[in-house]
C-alpha cells in the first residue's frame, strides 16, 4: 500500500529504514497481521525491473539460514530469477607465508556454503513482497525530525509535519542511525583504520563456485564469485586497506587497478579486468550499549556494524529482524503489550551475545594478521595449516559460519 493521504496515522509498529533488514522485518510483522508503517528517506523503492544487467558493486554473502528466511518471505524465488551465485567452497590464505585453510560445503554437510547476492537485488525483491501487502504503508521521501515518547508508545514527527504513532518504533536506519541518537542510546566505536575498496571484475579463469580471500600485508582482499549471463569469470572485489592506499586504488584507471589486483592475488585468477569504477568507504565497527528502550528497538547496523572480513554483516542483521519479529508477534498474538521493554529485552538477550562475539572475532583477526613479527607470522601460518587438516573443528566452524547457531527463529528453520 502506498502512502496514505492523511494528516497522521496509528500503526502497530513503525520501522525506519527500507534497506534489506528493515524491509525483511516489515514483511515479518505484516504477515503476522500487524499494521506496519515503513519510513524511508529515499524518494521511492528499488524495483526488480529497474535493476541493470551489470552487477552492482555492493554485495553480501548470504548464509543458508538467511536464504531460508528470504524463502519464508517469498523473496528468494524472485531473486533466483535475476542473479544469485552459490559458492560451495572457500579458501583463505596468507600471502606472507604458506598458511592456508579451505572449507567446503561437503565438509559442512550443506548443499552450499552461501550465495553472493547484490544488495540492491535483495532489497528490491523484499520491496516487491512488502509493497503488495495490505497491512503495510510506506512513507517514501520522509525524514524523521523528532522521536517522542508517551506512556503507551512512541511518535515520529517527520520533516513534512506528519506524525505517526505506534506502540513500537524500530530503528533500522544504518550505522549512523539518527533514531539511535534521538533515543539517547550510546554506541561504542572502533575505527578499524581501513577503508574497503569495492568493484566488479572479470577474471581470466572461472571462479569455480569458490570465495577466495588472501591477506596481503595483513590486509584482506576477497574475490567473491559472480555469474553474469552464464559467465562464471566475474567476481566482486572487497579489498580492505589503509586509508591512503584506498584513496590511491580508487583513483587508479581500470587497467592499473586490474593489474594491481592481479599482482596482489598472485595471478591466482589470471589477468583481472575491472568492469566498474572503484568505490571506497571507511570501516568502523560499532556496537550500541543497549538494543532497546521502552517501545523502541535497534536492529541491524543501527545496533552493530562489523568489518566485512567474514561477510557476516547482513546475516547478523537479518537474524536480528527474525528474532525481534518472533518475540514481538508472539506478544501481539497473545494480546500482550508488544512494545513493552520486557518483550524487547528478550530479543536483546537472544542477539547481543552472538553479535558481540562476531564483532570481537573480526577485531581479533584484524589485529592478528596486522602483526608483522616473524614469530607471529610463523605461528599464524602453522595455525592455519593445522586447522585446515583438523576436519571436525573445521566442520564446527563452518556450521557456525552458515548460521546454524543458537535457537533459530521459526522463520529461519
Amino acid at each position: 500500500m502506498q502512502e496514505q493521504q492523511t494528516a497522521g496515522a496509528d500503526f502497530d509498529a513503525l520501522i525506519v529504514g527500507n534497506g534489506m533488514v528493515g524491509t525483511a522485518l516489515c514483511a515479518l510483522l505484516a504477515e503476522a497481521g500487524m499494521r506496519v508503517a515503513l519510513v524511508e528517506a529515499q524518494p521511492g523503492p528499488l524495483r526488480l525491473e529497474e535493476l541493470g544487467e551489470a552487477p552492482a558493486p555492493r554485495v553480501s554473502a548470504l548464509s543458508p539460514v538467511s536464504v531460508r528466511l528470504l524463502e519464508h518471505l517469498g523473496a528468494w524465488p524472485l531473486m533466483t530469477k535475476k542473479r544469485v551465485t552459490p559458492y560451495r567452497a572457500m579458501s583463505v590464505r596468507d600471502a606472507e607465508g604458506s598458511g592456508r585453510i579451505a572449507f567446503s560445503a561437503d565438509e559442512a554437510g550443506v548443499a552450499q556454503l552461501g550465495y553472493i547476492v547484490e544488495n540492491n537485488l535483495t532489497t528490491a525483491a523484499l520491496n516487491a513482497r512488502v509493497l503488495e501487502h495490505p497491512g503495510v504503508t510506506v512513507f517514501y521521501g520522509s525524514r524523521v525530525k523528532a522521536l517522542q515518547t508517551t506512556a503507551t508508545g512512541r511518535w515520529l514527527r517527520l520533516e513534512n509535519g506528519r506524525t505517526l504513532g505506534a506502540p513500537l518504533v524500530v530503528a533500522v536506519d544504518g550505522a549512523r542511525s539518527v533514531l539511535r541518537d534521538m533515543a539517547d542510546i550510546d554506541v561504542a566505536e572502533d575505527d578499524m583504520d581501513q577503508h574497503a575498496v569495492v568493484t566488479t571484475v572479470r577474471c581470466e579463469y572461472p571462479h569455480g563456485d569458490t570465495a577466495r580471500q588472501v591477506f596481503v600485508d595483513g590486509q584482506p582482499l576477497a574475490f567473491l564469485p559472480l555469474t553474469v549471463a552464464g559467465d562464471d569469470r566475474y567476481c566482486s572485489i572487497v579489498w580492505s586497506v589503509d586509508p591512503a592506499r584506498a584513496q590511491a586504488l580508487e583513483a587508479m584507471s581500470p587497467a592499473a587497478l586490474g593489474e594491481a589486483l592481479s599482482e596482489a592475488f598472485e595471478h591466482q585468477a589470471g589477468e583481472v579486468e575491472v568492469c566498474d569504477r572503484a568505490y571506497r568507504f571507511p570501516l568502523v565497527q560499532r556496537h550500541a550499549h543497549r538494543y532497546t528502550a521502552p517501545h523502541f528497538a535497534l536492529v541491524g547496523d543501527a545496533a552493530h556494524s562489523i568489518h566485512p572480513l567474514a561477510g557476516q554483516g547482513v546475516n547478523l542483521g537479518l537474524m536480528d529482524a527474525a528474532v525481534l519479529a518472533e518475540e514481538v508477534t508472539t506478544a501481539f498474538r497473545r494480546g500482550a503489550p508488544w512494545g513493552d521493554e520486557r518483550v524487547l529485552q528478550r530479543y536483546a538477550r537472544r542477539r547481543r551475545a552472538d553479535n558481540a562475539a562476531m564483532l570481537n572475532l573480526m577485531k581479533a583477526f584484524k589485529v592478528l594478521f596486522g602483526i608483522r613479527h616473524p614469530g607471529v607470522l610463523l605461528a599464524r601460518n602453522a595455525g592455519m595449516s593445522g586447522l585446515h587438516r583438523w576436519v571436525p573443528l573445521k566442520r564446527a566452524i563452518m556450521r557456525q559460519a552458515v548460521g546454524e547457531r543458537g535457537r533459530l527463529p521459526q522463520s529461519c528453520r
